[in-house]
Order: C-alpha cells, then structure tokens, then sequence
C-alpha cells in the first residue's frame, strides 16, 4: 500500500476499490439469484464486499498551522479514518476537502479496504439483479451483508467526544450512513439523488412548487447557466415547449411524500426545491439526508402565522432567532443550546427581498420584519393560546409556523448554513385567520415574489462558490477534518 500524493489520486483508489466491491457482490447476488449458490464465506472474509477508507496519518514535528477556515483543518495529531460510498459522485466535495490538508499539513493518505461491509441493498440497482424481491430479506441476510441498524448513527455529528489515543473519523458520515440516507432521499423525494444541487429551498406550500417551475422553466428558454429542470416521476426538461408546464403538473408527485425539484447547474451549483409539507417531523427526517450530500446551504421559504398587530398578509419575516417548541430534536441538541444566526445568509436574504421588491429603507422594513420566529409541533396551539402566550410573549415571537426552528437546529447540528424567510399568511391573533378562498390579491402576488426572493439569495451565494459561506460557527472544537 502506497502514500497518495494528489487529490485526484485519492478518489481514483476509492473508486477504484468501490467498484471492485460493487462488482464482486452484485456477481454473487446473481450467482445466487440464478443457481441458489450463496457466495464463498473465504471471499467475505477476504474484504470482498467492503467499503473503501481513507486514512490519513499526521504526526508533525512541531505545532500545527494556524488556520482560520471552517473546514480542511486538522486540530490534534493522530490517525484520522471514514470509509466512504459512490466517490464518484462525491468527487467535487472530496477534492474540496482534500486539497487544503495536503497543502497545509505533512500528512499520510492511503487508501484501502475497510472491515465495513456494503449492504446487498445499496448495490441492488448498481448489480441489476432483476428478481432479487422475490427472496425473502431473512434469506438474502443469512448470505449477504444487510443494514444494522447499531452500525449507523450519527455520533460524530452530535459531538460525541473520542477517547484519546483512538483512531479519528475523517469525515461527520460514514459510508453505511451515507447509503442508508441516499437511498432514503430518493425515496421520499421521488428523484435521483444525482440531481440534487448544492442549494437547497423548502417549503410548505405547493403553489411554491408552481411559481419554481414556472420561473426554472423561463430560466431555460432563455439560456441561463441552467440545464434542465427535473421533477419527480424522471421527468427532465431541457428545451421547454408548450406542452412543459403540463407535462410537470401531470408527474406523478403526488407518490412522493416531499417532492423534490432541481433546477440543474454544472457542478451541481443549481437549486433544489423540496416541499416538505407540513410539521417538524418531516423537517427533521429531510434534513438528516440531505446532510449528507453535504449542501452548501438550505433556506426555508414559507408560510407563518404573523403575530404582530402592525403585520398584513403578505409581509416578511426574516428569523434571526427561534424559539423551539417543535422537541423533535430535543435529545440530541437540547433546547437551550442557542442557534446563531449567519451573518452571509441573512444578509443575502435582506438584499435579495430589496432586489426583488425593489423597495429598501423605511418602505422594505414596512414589509420586512426581522426576530424570533417560534416553531411548534402542535397545529392547533390556538387551542391552547393561555398557556402559550407568556412564553411567546417573553421570547418577542413575531411570527409562529411548524418547520423553520427545525431545519435551522439541524442545520447547525449538521453543520449546512440555514435561514428562513416566511411570508405572513395569516394573523391569528388578530382575527384574520385561514378561510376558504381568504387569500387576497397581495398575498397571491406575494408567492411568487417570495419564491424570487429565495431563489435569487441562493444564486448570491452561489455566486462565490459558497466560499464565504462556511462559517466557524457551525464548528465545534473537536471536529472531523471533513466539512
């Protein structure tokens, strides 16, 4: 086993590696699915079926260089390993990681199989072993490497701290916990976890989704950086035409408990939209896999429950706090840890809504209201208002809505720059609540200015690479070299 001097090479071995145990399992899934003969216990033993590692060595004579950055940064000496999946098509991001360690430190890198076994199912679709649904699981497990679930956690991310003189994790996720959410991804989205793009939207609203595809489809036709627009169902524009917009109301979505649609760019540097519906559970549940394909950045756009006298319909609220009621995270990043605000992405947000709106000073603040934005898991917290009011009161809510704490709280746990901008659909302290058919003339004409407005936040960022993004604020002081 040879020291790798070059990024590149690096991720040519992982591959290299990766594919030998895809193939070597996907032949014995067909072995067994064709003949009934499992696979040689000697060639499970012999690493046939694992996950490549990557391990990494320092041991410096001095102290190691101070360096500022977020990420790509080695605090202690020691011997750091992950083992990781598809390198292929984490190739850009482990560059990314890559090249400053090798620049900055005097380290050690090779790679090589590892004692982690790839389950059957995550090579399924890579072997095409077509009939393989028709064994039973139980069958497939007494041969063939299967999920365990006490193998797949996220210890690192929740700041777990290691024993000393104990080999390192390289990266927040391993390779069995990567698989496992890439193949959760795909499931609840509906779409490849290829075209997901490095910025994320959410919302909670279709008619979100309608003003997206309406605008990614006008971003086609007149030849933006953009290059094509995929939804769920494998539905992919490229050129649209008259029939386009049906086409993508005709996709079957509806199977699909968060849609997912990517306005795709090279380099994956376009924007992904999930509708995530309503509650923090599915905040929680998209967030955990979205994380690892390690985004630059998600941002929240969605309805909220203005609780100000001095808020109409339509107006904004951009969070700089949040009060969590939501719990879901609760054991593992307890209430009264404090979630920052980011200073780049609010700013791309405040100068984002005065592009869009074309309005700024005293005219944007009118519509444009910064603060705490509670999240709560209960629907009906009207219900409940007595009990709830002191505490909303002391906190300075300005606006209440089900999802936003949540994608910010596991923002920060994952380390993905968030934010939240929302739009007051209803003030329920002040008798203008939801009613059939209530929506104004402002508030209809507020979706699609409010969807421009996260849109164009994300191409601000974007538009340095996400350099600016990655800040020290998500990191703890034990953290893997990996972002």
């Amino acid at each position: 086993m040879s020291k790798l001097t070059t990024p590149e090479a690096v991720i040519d071995a992982l591959e290299k590696l990766y594919a030998e145990a895809v193939e070597a399992q996907a032949a014995a899934l067909n072995t067994f699915l064709r003949e009934g003969t499992p696979p040689d216990p000697e060639l499970r033993a012999s690493g046939a079926f694992c996950y490549p590692q990557i391990r990494i060595v320092y041991n410096p004579e001095g102290p190691a260089p101070r360096i500022s950055r977020s990420y790509g940064r080695i605090s202690e000496p020691g011997t750091y390993i992950s083992t990781f999946t598809r390198p292929d098509f984490f190739r850009p991001y482990l560059i990314e990681q890559l090249t400053p360690l090798l620049k900055y430190y005097e380290i050690e890198i090779y790679v090589e199989r590892s004692q982690s076994e790839m389950p059957y199912a995550y090579v399924w679709e890579q072997g095409q072993a077509s009939g393989l649904e028709e064994i039973s699981p139980a069958e497939l497990a007494r041969h063939f490497p299967s999920p365990d679930l006490s193998e797949i956690g996220d210890e690192v991310a929740d700041g777990e701290l290691y024993e000393p003189f104990t080999e390192r994790p390289l990266a927040l996720f391993d390779a069995l916990r990567t698989d496992f959410s890439l193949k959760r991804l795909q499931h609840y989205t509906g779409t490849p976890v290829e075209h997901f793009q490095h910025y994320i939207l959410f919302t909670n609203y279709h008619r979100y989704v309608d003003a997206f595809c309406e605008w990614g489809l006008e971003q086609l036709a007149n030849g933006s950086r953009y290059t094509s627009l995929s939804v769920p169902g494998g539905l992919e524009i490229t050129q649209p035409t008259d029939t386009s917009r049906a086409e993508i109301d005709a996709s079957p979505w509806r199977r699909s408990q968060m849609p997912a649609y990517h306005l795709r760019a090279p380099g994956n540097t376009g924007i992904t939209l999930v509708n995530i519906g309503v509650g923090p559970a599915n905040a929680k549940t998209i967030t955990d896999h979205l994380a690892v394909i390690r985004p630059q950045c998600w941002v929240m756009v969605g309805h909220c429950g203005g609780l100000r006298h001095s808020q109409a319909i339509g107006d904004y609220v951009l969070a700089h706090a949040y009060l969590r009621e939501d719990h879901v995270l609760d054991s593992v990043l307890p209430p009264e840890i404090p979630i920052p605000a980011l200073a780049e992405v609010q700013i791309a947000l405040q100068e984002s809504a005065a592009h869009v709106t074309g309005e700024s000073g005293d005219e944007l603040k009118k519509r444009l209201r910064t603060g705490t934005v509670v999240t709560t898991d209960d629907r009906n917290w009207e219900l409940r208002f007595s009990a709830s009011a002191p505490r909303f009161n002391k906190s300075r809510a300005i606006a209440i809505e089900m999802e936003s704490a949540t994608i910010a709280a596991n923002g920060y746990r994952l380390r993905v720059p968030y934010g939240t901008l929302l739009c007051v659909s209803d003030k329920p302290l002040h008798g203008e609540i939801k009613l059939p058919g209530a929506a104004n003339r402002f508030y209809e004409r507020a979706i699609g200015e409010h969807i421009r407005i996260g849109i164009e936040t994300l191409e601000r960022l974007a538009a340095d690479k996400g350099a600016k993004l990655h800040s020290r604020k998500l990191r703890s002081f034990d953290e893997p070299p990996f972002r």
